[in-house]
């Protein structure tokens, strides 16, 4: 089947919508189907099958900022990319932000499919431009949402009947990731890899390590990322500073290798989660998870189960969650082997036949419905 992929965010930033639409296109093609992908992007791609189609532009929303690309320009390169291809399914995700996938829904005459990823614990604006995002619902045949959470943010937005299917995850990937990362400090690692802002909780994080009881003066912070909060880096107590390594932006190709020498996984965002990419990528590697409770969370981590959940915004808790998984050894072991069960259901083994029913639904199993876009 020839499947056009539309990806709205910044083809080279990093991001859980990126890393899902590089590892859809690499699993299909892998399984026969011819794929290309459309996406906003600052350089060139390295992969032959991808096509830049605009310039993106950072805009800042609920306390991010989305790296997309809207323009008459990019909407000609969708078309165009769209007449050269073919498509019999044309996949757009998040199609309701002002991008590349919204472009792909209204340029497309194959049957289309929309993923929806996000979910915000309220968006007025979203609410407000329900009506004209009718006009691009009523393009969509299909609608995948990644959680019952993304499911209860898009039914607040556009009526769209939508089916759960979740993320997929490289699970394989991060259960063997080879060699382990080199020049590290030694002792026991908190691992953290997300943006550092406040969606993510990254201060939340910092006030948490600093209340680490003095016993666990061997543990060390090791941080994956970058964002506008690196700023509070600054003004940890030097008692801690040597205790945290900030490494930047890491490339997720290499991310199972700091995974592997992880003793436990943190990840206290405030909301605004439909799912948890990262907390499966971790379980996956074996690692204990400590991470708030938040609705997209709470459906991939069950507490006491495959991690600990704590309340959001309250690093007293965290910090003694922390300090439970690093301290009992038969807890931290409990919650990993829970974990690697657990992340087998988000395999792309296991989420890659269901994305397939679903476009054989919609295009019918020889694509006869389908037409040349």
């Amino acid at each position: 089947m020839k499947v056009l992929l539309a990806c709205p965010y910044d083809w080279g930033a990093p991001g859980g919508v990126q890393v899902h639409v590089r590892q859809l296109a690499e699993g299909l093609r892998r399984r026969g189907h011819d794929t290309r992908v459309v996406a906003p992007g600052s350089a060139p791609a390295p992969e032959p099958w991808i096509r830049i189609v605009g310039r993106p532009v950072r805009v800042p929303y609920n306390g991010t900022v989305a790296p997309i690309s809207f323009s008459p320009g990019a909407w000609r390169r969708v078309r165009s990319a769209m007449r050269s291809f073919g498509p019999e399914i044309v996949h757009v995700h998040e199609p309701l932000t002002p991008s590349t996938s919204m472009l792909a829904a209204l340029a497309a005459s194959a049957p289309v499919v929309a993923t929806f990823h996000a979910y915000l614990d309220r968006s007025r604006l979203m609410e407000l431009a329900g009506p004209a995002l009718r006009r691009v619902s009523r393009r969509i045949d299909a609608g995948i949402a990644v959680s019952d959470a993304a499911a209860e943010f898009l039914r607040r937005v556009i009526p769209v009947p939508v089916e759960i299917v979740p993320n997929g995850v490289d699970v394989g990937r991060f259960a063997h990731p080879g060699a382990p990362a080199h020049g590290l400090p030694a002792g026991r690692k908190v691992l953290w890899v997300n943006r550092l802002d406040p969606q993510k909780g990254f201060r939340v994080m910092l006030d948490a390590f600093e209340r680490l009881p003095a016993e666990l003066d061997d543990v060390h912070l090791v941080i994956v990322g970058d964002g506008r909060d690196r700023e509070a880096l600054r003004s940890l107590p030097e008692r801690i500073r040597p205790r945290v390594l900030h490494l930047g932006t890491v490339a997720h190709d290499l991310l199972p290798a700091y995974h592997a020498v992880a003793d436990a996984f943190v990840s206290p965002a405030v909301g605004q989660e439909s799912f948890g990419i990262v907390l499966v990528e971790a379980m996956a590697a074996g690692v204990p998870v400590v991470c708030t409770d938040i609705h997209g969370y709470r459906e991939v981590v069950r507490d006491g189960v495959e991690g600990l959940l704590v309340p959001p915004n309250d690093p007293a808790a965290l910090a003694d969650a922390l300090a439970r998984v690093l301290g009992d050894a038969a807890l931290a072991s409990s919650l990993a082997e829970a974990g690697r069960a657990r992340a087998a259901a988000y395999s792309w083994d296991a989420v890659l036949p269901r994305l397939e029913a679903v476009y054989e639904r919609v295009a019918g199993p020889d694509g006869s419905s389908a037409e040349a876009g």
